[in-house]
């Protein structure tokens, strides 16, 4: 099948095979594949605006049992810089992010060799007894799973007892590639593709939300980032639990120092691809904080009807080399500037703020 059907029939709601996935993941024509992504957009979001949301990431600690070769962020637990957050710490930064009108925190860590689970439990309960109206976005999939091992619980016991403590979604993170081959090629005592699954599933069937992400252009293949949305695909045809996919380039550093960076180019052409591919994902993310403010923007032509969190603070991204820093006037004014109307929004997609930014406008098409 041509390019051109392949693109009409995406475009048209019918959905891809693997292989057509593939077919198209192969294909450098930019413009076609932004056209079409941007066209499957504005059939799912006809809304006159565009979204992003305010919350902080906060890393609770840096320490992590496992190794990863692009991760420039972790240590072990005898490094000099090791740290687990203390507590007043964490409250006074989640009080500026309150004063900055965010409602989210998300709290990630590494695999924490000796935290048991009961400290978890109390880090929540203690932060949602003193911020109850800020949602938990905390941990990640191979940080459940970690958990479970350690504390040899099953995957539901686990995160009952987080959601309990006051857990209220799950990031997406740690997905990298959702294959083995390359998860064993990157990663040492980390979540495998099934693992990082089912604490997604799990938590899915327990009621949960949660994103999906992927990181790409390092030793994947271009059929491997395709299996990798179509796991999450079918994920999501099991349990309707993914609110939002986010996709990023790696950003070399630490042992992948010398690795070539791949470009906006390949952002927008995977990004485009993801969108025609996941036709069961009611949202994209924009990655402004790997690719910048202008590429983030484009990016809203090219599948992505979000523009993401305004980052308060990251660190993990920071540490390989790659700091994009945007206020939240320049979020709003780069949705503005393409076409739409800010609006603030929470995790589930919900608008939160009261009226619309700015009168809306018709959203202007860089791909005709």
């Amino acid at each position: 099948m041509s390019i051109d059907r392949l693109l009409s029939k995406a475009v048209d709601g019918t959905r891809l095979t693997f292989d057509e996935g593939v077919e198209l993941m192969a294909s450098r024509d930019l413009l076609k594949l932004g056209k079409a992504a941007h066209a499957v957009t504005m059939r799912l979001h006809p809304e006159p605006y565009r979204t992003y949301n305010i919350d902080r990431n906060i890393n609770y600690t840096n320490v992590c049992a496992a190794v990863c070769d692009f991760c420039a962020f972790y240590r072990k637990s005898g490094d000099v810089d090791a740290y687990v957050m203390p507590r007043e710490e964490l409250y006074a930064k989640i009080e500026e992010t309150i004063a900055l009108g965010g409602d989210q925190i998300l709290l990630q860590g590494g695999m924490h060799p000796s935290l048991k689970l009961d400290w978890y439990e109390s880090m929540l309960s203690d932060l949602k007894a003193r911020f109850p109206t800020v949602n938990l976005h905390a941990f990640s999939p191979p940080e459940i799973a970690h958990f479970a091992r350690i504390n040899k619980l099953s995957l539901l016991e686990v995160l009952t007892r987080l959601k309990d403590a006051g857990m209220g979604s799950l990031p997406g993170g740690g997905g990298e590639i959702l294959v083995d081959r390359v998860r064993k090629l990157l990663t040492k005592g980390k979540a495998l593709t099934d693992d990082w699954l089912d604490a997604s599933r799990v938590w899915h069937q327990l009621g949960g939300r949660s994103t999906a992400t992927m990181m790409f252009g390092h030793i994947e293949t271009e059929a491997e980032r395709v299996e990798h949305l179509d796991r999450l695909r079918s994920l999501q045809d099991e349990t309707g639990g993914f609110t939002a996919f986010i996709c990023w380039t790696m950003q070399p550093g630490h042992k992948m120092a010398d690795a070539p960076a791949a470009g906006s180019f390949e952002y927008l052409r995977t990004q485009a691809v993801a969108r025609l591919y996941l036709d069961n994902f009611a949202n994209i993310q924009s990655s402004w904080v790997t690719q910048g403010a202008k590429i983030g923007q484009i990016a809203l032509f090219y599948g992505a009807n979000d523009m993401g969190s305004l980052m308060i603070e990251e660190n993990v991204v920071a540490s390989a080399g790659t700091v994009h820093h945007l206020t939240l006037e320049q979020i709003r004014a780069a949705i503005r500037e393409a076409g739409w109307t800010p609006r603030q929004r929470n995790v589930w997609y919900q608008l939160v703020d009261e009226t619309a930014n700015a009168p809306a406008s018709r959203a202007l098409s860089l791909v005709n």
